[in-house]
């Protein structure tokens, strides 16, 4: 088995990577890891905590918060990609979608070794996209991911970092989530059974 995670699933709040992701492990017999569930003490080992995040928020808006904060979720990368080799993984959004480029080189960098790299995005029309993105997290989460005129899932979205570091590109509209992780578990077993068609970027 590989030193790394057989997948990682990137791409904007609510675009339903940790659904996805489950049921993609479940299908190939592989454990899930949600970043966004085991990231806190992985964020404690360079002094970060989501409390400490609260409150630079409250101290410096959300905009420069989350900037302070970029380090933090690139070391929670390194040791979530270290931690679980043959896993399937998902990283919430902010953990491919850096500000600071030099950031952005060194978690394409660890997640490189990665076989499989998956953009998940409910639509690749823009306006479509944004406005599905948006319902799910008001109906999810009760935020609209807009805080003083600075729309993150717009940034997430246009991030050419995520899309970058992406392999495949998985479009999830129109089918159920069932659906879509049959069709991703089919292709990573066709990967793998011919190695040569490694390394193709694919809409799926």
């Amino acid at each position: 088995m590989s030193d790394s995670p057989l997948m990682v699933l990137v791409g904007p709040a609510a675009c339903g990577k940790s659904t996805l992701g489950e049921l993609v492990a479940q299908g190939l017999g592989r454990p899930f890891v949600d970043l966004d569930a085991v990231a806190a003490p992985y964020y404690a080992e360079v002094g970060w905590s989501i409390d400490r995040l609260v409150d630079r928020i409250a101290a410096v808006g959300r905009v420069a918060a989350e900037r302070e904060w970029e380090p933090a979720r690139a070391h929670a990368v390194e040791r979530v990609v270290a931690a679980h080799p043959g896993a399937v993984v998902a990283l919430g959004a902010g953990h491919t979608s850096y500000a600071d480029g030099t950031l952005r080189a060194r978690v394409a960098t660890i997640l490189r070794p990665v076989e499989h790299r998956l953009l998940v995005l409910p639509s690749l029309d823009r306006a479509e996209a944004l406005a599905e993105l948006r319902r799910r997290s008001l109906r999810d989460k009760g935020t609209d991911w807009v805080s003083n005129g600075h729309d993150f899932l717009a940034e997430w979205f246009d991030d050419t970092g995520s899309r970058t570091m992406a392999t495949d590109i998985v479009v999830t509209s129109g089918r159920t989530a069932s659906e879509i992780a049959v069709a991703v578990a089919d292709m990573i077993t066709d990967v793998i059974a011919e190695p040569s068609g490694r390394g193709d970027r694919r809409s799926r």
